[in-house]
């Protein structure tokens, strides 16, 4: 049975599980919020940004939040204080973030709403621990959501225009290839589970869902959804609960409508569902 954990949320984006509490950002907002498993919500930080913004943490445990127009990695010390990590601007605007288990950081980014047609103008940088900077992916069709499996050898990312999830290899020393199709659905925000499946939000029916799928393409699970889902994690008390955050968002108006009218009437809910099995991989 899915509960309504959390309401009021202006656009909650970018699900993760972190220090026993659900994490995301409150994209209307400009707050990163932690929230336990009563509801209760706390503000960890406030992002001098708008959307897009997402997050991850880096080995030793400090917040980083991609600055999505400006094209900045953000990083909070200890003070709270959110200082840059890393400019990458030069190469446009960004969007979601994972860390890897040895601290390489992928961004991805380019996305335009308004593409021309046959346009695929999205890409993936890789942040080493170093500093340095590459792009190692690119020509994505709005890149979305990443997770990176539990070896560290996998990178899937959802190319939400394409409405496929994408796969890479990673290589020892980061950079991503043999490029290939993880699974022939759409996606956003997602999550890895301990049988290799990802959960994420999409479609079922032309209705609203969150849906568990294994590599290739098969449905495991399906959970309807009231409103449209945006991003998803596994966490909770034995780690087996599926968290989805969702916004009245209508397929039927254009992206410049549902922006004005979810950033001024707060449809954003936290909904938590059970699950099969745990979270593995990342983030």
């Amino acid at each position: 049975m899915t509960e309504v954990l959390l309401t009021g949320l202006v656009i909650g984006e970018s699900a993760r599980w972190h220090d026993g509490r659900l994490w995301c950002s409150n994209w209307g907002t400009q707050e990163v919020l932690a929230v336990d498993a009563t509801g209760r919500r706390e503000v960890m930080a406030r992002v001098p940004t708008t959307l897009p913004f997402s997050i991850d943490w880096l080995p030793d445990g400090r917040l980083l939040v991609t600055s999505g127009q400006e094209g900045l990695l953000l990083r909070q010390e200890s003070s709270g204080e959110l200082v840059v990590h890393a400019d990458v601007s030069s190469y446009g605007g960004l969007n979601e973030i994972v860390v890897d288990g040895r601290g390489n950081i992928y961004v991805n980014g380019g996305c335009d709403f308004h593409p021309d047609e046959g346009e695929r103008p999205g890409f993936i940088l890789l942040i080493t621990p170093d500093g340095s900077v590459r792009r190692v992916a690119d020509e994505l069709a709005f890149p979305n959501g990443m997770v990176i499996a539990p070896d560290n050898k996998t990178l899937v990312i959802a190319e939400s225009f394409a409405r496929v999830l994408t796969a890479y290899d990673i290589s020892a020393d980061g950079s991503l290839s043999n490029r290939r199709v993880w699974a022939p659905h759409t996606g956003d925000g997602m999550v890895m589970d301990a049988d290799g499946a990802i959960w994420t939000p999409g479609w079922a029916d032309d209705a609203p869902a969150c849906l568990r799928i294994a590599e290739g393409g098969k449905i495991l699970e399906t959970v309807p959804l009231e409103h449209a889902g945006f991003a998803c994690t596994l966490g909770g008390p034995d780690g087996r609960t599926l968290y989805i955050l969702t916004a009245d968002w209508h397929m039927q108006e254009s992206f410049e409508s549902n922006l004005d009218r979810l950033l001024t009437t707060p449809t954003g809910r936290l909904l938590a569902h059970p699950a099969p099995t745990h979270h593995a991989g990342r983030p």
